[in-house]
């Protein structure tokens, strides 16, 4: 850092509309700063002290962030494009409407941030932290975040076209009137998740834990649920014609309503669940155990081997599960 630009650089300096681009930053200390429309746009910022500064406005694109500390900081409508913030710490911090395209936020810190309404398109989210914070109609489409941590967070109305969530954590999320098409969920925890009017046409469940989920009225239609945990979940009216149930765990259940028309529930546990109203037209029950299910309309179903899965049968799951890997 050149001796006249680190006079400038100090807790609370007023950069407002400062041209910083390219500029070596790193270690800065800029708490409470004002660099509200700075041009800052390849600048490394390694390590910099950045919590409680004012970034709106201000031009990121492609700079160096990475175990940077941004607590607490206003970056809302901020340009963080191909930025590097791995490890960085941004939580409390303010994204509402940050670009933050193609960004790198491997392990960053995300707690309680507000993103809302941020373009976080193709962004790297590996095991980021991301618990109770707020992704309100958030533009996630192929974002990577795989063994994410989005316990309570708030993605009503996000755009998670194609996006990698294998092995993510959203317990407790609300992800109503999300857009989940073809997003890989493998394994992934949505225990206790709100998924009312969502839609997970093609997504790919498969091992995925939705105990206790509300998936009233999702749109499930083509997804892979092979071995699935359902049970005590609620899908009343949902869409699930064609979806791959096998071996999936629908004990007690609420699929009142709900489209499964076509649907492959072989091997799967459907005890105790309650199918008043259930179109079962062509669904493969085959093997299922329907031991205690309520007022279910099996017109029409495939139910030759209901209720009777052999220990042979038990070989094909794994065969049957290659199925779900392009979902």
């Amino acid at each position: 850092m050149n001796p006249e630009l680190k006079a400038l650089i100090h807790p609370g300096a007023d950069l407002e509309d400062a041209n910083l681009q390219n500029q070596d930053l790193i270690h800065a200390s800029l708490k409470d700063a004002s660099l509200r429309s700075a041009n800052l746009e390849g600048s490394e910022l390694f390590l910099a002290k950045l919590r409680g500064a004012n970034l709106r406005d201000a031009s990121l694109d492609g700079a160096e962030l990475s175990h940077a500390n941004l607590r607490h900081t206003n970056l809302e409508d901020a340009n963080l494009r191909d930025a590097d913030l791995h490890n960085a710490n941004l939580e409390k911090a303010d994204l509402r409407g940050a670009i933050l395209k193609r960004a790198n936020l491997e392990d960053a810190n995300l707690g309680s941030a507000d993103l809302r309404s941020a373009n976080l398109r193709e962004v790297n989210l590996y095991e980021a932290d991301l618990k109770d914070s707020n992704l309100h109609r958030a533009n996630l489409h192929r974002a990577k975040l795989f063994y994410a941590k989005l316990q309570n967070a708030n993605l009503e109305k996000a755009y998670l076209f194609y996006a990698f969530l294998s092995g993510a954590n959203l317990r407790g999320a609300n992800l109503q009137h999300a857009d989940l098409e073809y997003a890989d969920l493998r394994g992934a925890n949505l225990q206790g998740v709100f998924l009312c009017d969502a839609r997970l046409q093609g997504a790919n469940l498969r091992g995925a834990n939705l105990r206790g989920a509300n998936l009233r009225n999702a749109k499930l239609k083509d997804a892979g649920l092979v071995g699935a945990d359902l049970e005590d979940a609620n899908l009343k009216d949902a869409d699930l014609d064609g979806a791959r149930l096998r071996f999936a765990d629908l004990r007690n259940a609420n699929l009142e309503g709900a489209n499964i028309e076509n649907a492959d529930l072989r091997g799967a546990d459907l005890r105790g669940a309650r199918l008043e109203g259930a179109k079962l037209k062509n669904a493969d029950l085959r093997y299922a155990n329907l031991t205690g299910a309520r007022n279910a309309d099996l017109t029409g179903a495939i139910l030759k081997d209901s209720d009777r899965l052999p220990p042979s049968y038990l070989s094909l799951a794994s065969e049957d599960e290659e199925d779900d890997d392009d979902a």
